[in-house]
C-alpha cells in the first residue's frame, strides 16, 4: 500500500517516469499520449528543453525569496509580459501557486475594494450553476456544481447561482443567440435586483466552462451584454481562466475573443504548463489604486506566491509561445480536432455534442441524439470511457454530472499546443475506439 494520499486511494496507479513530448512514461515503458494535458495544464508537452533550462538558471541564482521582504527580477518581467498582452484596464499581476488560490485572491479582492470605497454592503456574489472555480471553501462557494459542494455545503459561505451559458442544452430551438445571451444577461439583472443592487458585489464566470460541462464556449455577445448588466449595477466581473486561458483556445486570453474586458482575471494551469506550480490574478487598475489609496495593504497571502522560480518557468513558457508561433498552431490543430470528430461522430447516436475552441474541446455522450436524454449515471459512462482510453496509451479527462452535477457524462481534451496534424489523428482514432468500447450495447 503506498504511503502517498492519492485523490483514490484504492486505486493502484502506474508510476510516470518520464516525459517525451505530448507523451508520459510510466516505469514498464508505456507510453500514454497526454491528450487533456493532464487537467488541461501541460500546454508544451513534458520535456521542453527552454523552460527546464530557465528553472535550473533561476534555481541556482535564487529559488525563492518571499514576498513581504522582496519582489524579484522574474516576477516582474513576468508581470510585464501579461499586462502587456491583457484586455484593457488589466494593469497589475498577483501572483499565487494554483488556480484555487487565484480565485481566492480575486473574491477577496473584490470584497476589500468595496470596503475600502467606503461600500461594505457589497457582500454577494453571483456565480452559474455547472461551473467550477477550485476546490478551497471560498472558491467552492462560488462554484456551482452541485456533487462537488454537497459534502461542504454547511461549511460554504452563502452564494448566489444563476444559469449558464450552454447553448447545447438551454438555448431555446427558436432563439437566436442574440435573444438567447439578452435572456440570459436578463436574468443575471433581476438576481442582482432581489439581492438589491447595492449589496452585489461581483459576479464571476468561466469564459469558456471547463471540467464541470466539457469546454462549453458563449454564444456570441453574451459577455459584452453581461458586462453591460454589471456596469449597469456597479458590480464587477471576474473571469475565470484558469483551464481556458494562456493560450489555451488560440488567444493568450480567451475573453480577448469575446471582445470584453474584466475587473478581475484568474489564470493558471497553461500559465507554468506544469513545469512548476504557479497562478495569477490580473487585477484591474480601479481596484489595485483604491487599495493603494486606501489601506495599502492587500490583507492576503500565502507563503509561496510570486515564486521566484516559478515565475522564471512561466516567464519563459510564455516565450515559447510567442517564439514558436504556438497559438496559431493552436488554432489550427483545435479546427483539426472537431472537425475529425464531428465527421466521425456525424450521425452517432450517442454523441450529442462537440464543442469549444482551440485545442479546448468537448464531446458531450447522450443515450439518445434526438431529445439528448444523457445515459443513466449509474453506468458510470465518463468512467468507463477514461479507462478505456488509458488502456490504449491515452489520457483524457470525463466527466460525470454534465447536465446538473449528477446526470450526463462527456470528455475534456486539451492536448499540447505543440500538436501535430498527425498527432491529432493518432488522438481520434484511439479516442473514438474507446468510446466504442465504453458505450453500452444496447
Amino acid at each position: 500500500m503506498s504511503t502517498v494520499f492519492h485523490r483514490m486511494p484504492k486505486k493502484t496507479l502506474p508510476v510516470a517516469v518520464t516525459g517525451d513530448g505530448i507523451e508520459i512514461v510510466d516505469a514498464t515503458g508505456k507510453r500514454y499520449i497526454d491528450a487533456c494535458g493532464g487537467a488541461a495544464v501541460s500546454c508544451l508537452g513534458h520535456s521542453n528543453a527552454r523552460v527546464i533550462e530557465a528553472i535550473r538558471r533561476q534555481s541556482q541564482q535564487l529559488p525563492y525569496a518571499h514576498t513581504s521582504f522582496f519582489t524579484t527580477e522574474p516576477a516582474e518581467a513576468l508581470a510585464d509580459r501579461l499586462v502587456a498582452a491583457a484586455p484593457q484596464g488589466l494593469e497589475h499581476v498577483y501572483f499565487v501557486s494554483g488556480g484555487s488560490e487565484a480565485i481566492e485572491a480575486a473574491l477577496k479582492l473584490a470584497r476589500q475594494y468595496f470596503v475600502e470605497t467606503g461600500q461594505p454592503q457589497r457582500r454577494h456574489f453571483i456565480a452559474r450553476r455547472q461551473s467550477y472555480h477550485g476546490n478551497t471553501l471560498g472558491a467552492l462557494a462560488i462554484g456551482g456544481n452541485a456533487w462537488r459542494r454537497e459534502p461542504f455545503l454547511p461549511l460554504l459561505i452563502e452564494t448566489h447561482h444563476v444559469s449558464p451559458c450552454y447553448a447545447y442544452r438551454e438555448q431555446l430551438a427558436d432563439e437566436t443567440d442574440a435573444a438567447y445571451a439578452q435572456r440570459l444577461a436578463d436574468e443575471l439583472e433581476q438576481k442582482i435586483l432581489a439581492l438589491g443592487p447595492d449589496t452585489v458585489a461581483a459576479f464571476v464566470a468561466e469564459t469558456v466552462v471547463g471540467a464541470t460541462a466539457g469546454a462549453v464556449p458563449p454564444v456570441r455577445d453574451y459577455f459584452r451584454k453581461i458586462r453591460a448588466v454589471c456596469d449597469r449595477y456597479g458590480v464587477l466581473l471576474i473571469l475565470d481562466e484558469i483551464m481556458s486561458g494562456m493560450g489555451r483556445t488560440g488567444h493568450l486570453y480567451a475573453c480577448d475573443e469575446d471582445g470584453v474586458a474584466p475587473d478581475l482575471l484568474t489564470i493558471a494551469k497553461g500559465l507554468g504548463a506544469g513545469y512548476q506550480p504557479i497562478g495569477a490574478t490580473l487585477v484591474s487598475a480601479k481596484i489595485y489604486d483604491a487599495i493603494v489609496g486606501g489601506s495599502g495593504f492587500f490583507q492576503h497571502g500565502h507563503t509561496y506566491i510570486g515564486h521566484a522560480t516559478a515565475c522564471a518557468a512561466a516567464l519563459e513558457v510564455q516565450n515559447v509561445i510567442a517564439e514558436d508561433n504556438l497559438l496559431a498552431n493552436v488554432q489550427a490543430r483545435g479546427e483539426q480536432l472537431r472537425a475529425q470528430l464531428r465527421a466521425h461522430y456525424a450521425q452517432h447516436p450517442h454523441i450529442g455534442d462537440v464543442r469549444g475552441r482551440g485545442l479546448f474541446v468537448g464531446i458531450e455522450l447522450v443515450r439518445d441524439r434526438t431529445t439528448k436524454t444523457p445515459f443513466d449515471p449509474a453506468l458510470k459512462l465518463h468512467a468507463a470511457v477514461r479507462n478505456e482510453s488509458f488502456n490504449r496509451g491515452l489520457m483524457v479527462y470525463p466527466m460525470g454530472g454534465t447536465v446538473d452535477g449528477k446526470i450526463g457524462d462527456h470528455v475534456l481534451l486539451a492536448p499540447p499546443f505543440i500538436c501535430t496534424a498527425s498527432d491529432i489523428d493518432r488522438i481520434v482514432e484511439r479516442l473514438t475506439d474507446a468510446i466504442d468500447a465504453a458505450l453500452p450495447s444496447s
